[in-house]
Formats: structure tokens, sequence, C-alpha cells
């Protein structure tokens, strides 16, 4: 009798695994065929060659390329402000704070917390420090709100790389005579390379498709923007200007430009995942 319990017990919790592998696949496959369904009969060469032109937000001619590289270049930049703050607060959590120290786990707690805070937040505080700063709505000013949105997750995901090395090869180094700054940049960006990248994956994906953050700080334009200091389209916005159109024209050319990004990072992914795979093959854990 208890036998047959449990084997009815492990069969309910297997359908309900199941089920929700099944949720989350239906889920995923309903959003990708609805942006391809909607998005590819509107897809035209000029929508990722031409910038907007008089008319586009009436149906008119034009495209959305200011959108995809300012969408780049807030990428990129942002990703790379992330990077460049998330390895030292990583380094002092591995190399010079106590493992299971107060101020090493206020940190972990701190970045748990701003994981959690909504971007809205992000942009809002972003347009304080615009004023704080006297800058205007700019490239320069989203890189930093997005590059903030995005810090936490960049910081928790090289922290769980490095955490994957093995303590074996830090008493290695320091038999060897390298310093904690040494072994930290063997560990982080020859070992945990991996996980950085993907790291630096999460945030740029993140980073194109968060609209909140950027709505008050870097601001929509036509044009290319040429300068940090200059306002830029993003493709999230983009998006959102279309499908508040009144115009039937205009609301389909937003699930074109959905159906762009979503191409966009699907490359991104897959170029990751092969940069990830070569330097795997160079790494000891």
């Amino acid at each position: 009798m208890k036998r047959s319990y449990r084997f009815t017990e492990q069969k309910i919790f297997e359908g309900l695994m199941l089920l929700a592998v099944l949720l989350v696949i239906g889920s995923l496959l309903f959003i990708v065929c609805t942006v391809i369904i909607k998005g590819f009969p509107t897809m035209t060469l000029d929508m990722i060659t031409k910038t907007p032109k008089g008319g586009f937000y009436l149906g008119k001619e034009g495209g959305i390329l200011n959108a995809i590289v300012g969408s780049f270049y807030l990428g990129i930049g942002s990703t790379l402000l992330a990077v460049f703050l998330s390895v030292p607060v990583v380094i002092y959590l591995h190399f010079y704070g106590r493992k299971n120290g107060f101020f090493s786990e206020m940190i972990r707690l701190t970045l748990n917390i701003l994981w959690g805070i909504p971007s809205i937040v992000y942009g809002a505080f972003g347009f304080i420090l615009m004023i704080f700063l006297g800058l205007k709505v700019s490239l320069l000013a989203g890189i930093i709100t997005v590059g903030l949105v995005i810090l936490p997750i960049m910081v928790k995901a090289i922290d769980e790389a490095v955490k994957t090395i093995s303590r074996d090869l830090y008493d290695a180094l320091y038999s060897l005579g390298a310093t904690r700054f040494e072994s930290a940049m063997v560990i982080i960006f020859r070992q945990a390379l991996p996980g950085v990248l993907t790291a630096m994956l999460i945030s740029f994906g993140r980073a194109i498709g968060d609209a909140a953050a950027v709505l008050f700080t870097t601001g929509y334009t036509d044009n290319i923007p040429t300068g940090l200091m200059q306002p830029a389209a993003t493709l999230p916005l983009a998006i959102f200007f279309q499908l508040t159109s009144p115009i039937p024209e205009v609301r389909d050319r937003a699930y074109a430009a959905a159906l762009i990004m979503t191409i966009l990072i699907l490359l991104i992914s897959q170029l990751a995942r092969i940069l990830t795979k070569n330097y795997s093959r160079h790494s000891i854990i």
C-alpha cells in the first residue's frame, strides 16, 4: 500500500513537472510565432536600412535603422560599463574579502535587492542624476542608467562563474608566488571567461530590451547619434511608439521591429555559445 502511494505521488509530480516544461516551451513558441506571423509580412529591406522619413509614423516610407543602431550603442556601452564596475566587486568578494564576512554578505544582499528593483525606478534615478549632473537626454545618460540596471546581473553571473573554479587552482597560484590580484586576473579572465561571456550576453540582452530605464534618459530621435551627448532611439521604444499609433500600417511595423529585435538576440546568443565553447576548451576547472 505504501509503495503504491509513493508510486502515485511520483507520477503526479512527474506530470506537474512535464506540465511546467510544456507551459514554458509553449509560451516561448506562442510569443515567437506571434511576432513572426504579424511581423514577417511587413518586413522590408527599408526597415533595416533606412531611418524614418517624413510621414513614417503615418504609414509612409522609412525604416528603423536609427533604433537598431541606437540599441547596439546603448547595449555595448552599458555592458562595458557594467563589466568595468563588476570585475572589481567580484575580485573583492573572492580574493580580498572574508568569505562569510559581514561586508561580503552585505554586498551580496545589496546585489539581490538591486536585482529586484523595477527598471522604471532606475529610470527615475537616472533622470534625477541627469538633473544633478546637468545632462540632457542623451546616449550617455542612457548608458549610465542601463549600466546600473544590468550591474547586479553582471556581478551575480560572474560571481557564480568564479565559484565553480576549484580552490586547488588558487592554492597552486599562491604557491608559485602569484599575488592575489595576479591570481584574480588569471582566474577571472582565463578560467572563468566562458562565464564572463555568458554574463555579458545576459546583460546585453537585458540592455537592448529595456524600455522603462531609457524612457526618461536616452530620449528618442529619428537620427543616428554621432556622439554620446545626443539622444538615441532604441528598439523597445520604437515598438512602443508604433504600437500606440492609431494607424494600422504603423502598428504592423511594430511587430516587424519586434521580429528584428528577436532575430538580433538569437544571433547574439548563438555567437556567445560558439565563443563560450571555444574558450572552454582552453580552461582547466
